[in-house]
């Protein structure tokens, strides 16, 4: 099967009774061969959730008419939809401010071949990471950020992000938080790490704030940016235990493992379509 394509469709729509046997049927009549299928029916939202992931083995149509079939059928069911070939990756853009190691572990897991993305740029306010860019060969993009130019060099990330044809806008520790209305022209294409354990001890210095409260757990966790400061949909949460003796130096370092394990664990979730968005929740269709 060395010239079999592969693809996924994800996709979800209001819950009412045959909403798979219709896209099932369809498949099937049409020659797709599933090899994975995952789906979830809330009963809060009445809203059904699916994967399905196919080969054309024995497609009998081309490809784009079988798009046109899944557009016929996506109206009358109020369906949202992606469907794309799975090596066809995403193009990702990575913000980063003066820590690397959430960027350290992306660009190993991507050279490895273990992160399904494409990287296609590396943007920054600090030129700490941009060594690090030009060894794996990225493009790198110093935009120096005041209070007096934060709106003007926000534009030029927006810009980059459309230049290299983005996919996804990952925010790998960058220390700035984004406007309003780039949050809101980016949701859902956009993802950041939050080094703590939220909704506990959100803004600055998280660390500091786990350890005056004694937590027993920290945490790390990545989510979709939203408008609401670190309140987006919950993609992944790593967590690890700890006791009274820790330090804050000690928190901080488990913390930065933890920050790059769930950033990783999320940005390769969402490039193989395994996360919807749910309100302000996710459903995760592994």
């Amino acid at each position: 099967m060395t010239n079999t394509h592969h693809y996924i469709l994800t996709w979800q729509c209001p819950d009412t009774s045959g909403v798979l046997a219709k896209v099932s049927q369809s498949l099937f009549q049409h020659g797709a061969f599933i090899t994975e299928t995952s789906q979830y029916s809330d009963p809060y939202t009445d809203t059904f959730f699916s994967r399905i992931a196919f080969d054309d083995r024995e497609l009998t149509v081309s490809f784009d008419e079988f798009s046109q079939a899944i557009e016929l059928l996506a109206k009358p069911l109020n369906m949202n939809y992606h469907l794309r070939e799975r090596e066809n990756f995403p193009n990702v853009v990575i913000a980063v401010s003066k820590d690397d190691h959430c960027l350290v572990s992306l660009l190993t897991k991507w050279k490895a071949g273990a992160l399904p993305v494409n990287i296609v740029a590396i943007t920054s306010n600090h030129q700490d990471c941009q060594a690090l860019a030009q060894w794996h060969n990225v493009p790198f993009h110093h935009l120096p950020v005041n209070k007096e130019n934060k709106a003007q060099q926000e534009q030029a990330l927006l810009d980059i992000y459309q230049q290299y044809n983005g996919d996804l806008l990952v925010l790998a520790r960058y220390m700035q938080i984004l406007s309003d209305e780039l949050c809101n022209s980016l949701r859902g294409q956009a993802i950041n790490i939050h080094h703590s354990f939220l909704p506990s001890f959100k803004g600055a210095k998280p660390y500091h704030q786990a350890h005056k409260r004694g937590v027993k757990i920290i945490g790390a966790t990545a989510h979709y940016v939203t408008a609401d400061l670190d309140e987006g949909p919950i993609i992944v949460q790593e967590v690890k235990p700890i006791n009274h003796a820790f330090t804050i130096e000690q928190m901080v370092h488990l913390g930065h493992d933890l920050e790059a394990t769930a950033l990783c664990h999320a940005v390769k979730m969402h490039a193989e379509q395994r996360i919807c968005i749910n309100k302000d929740k996710t459903v995760i269709l592994n």
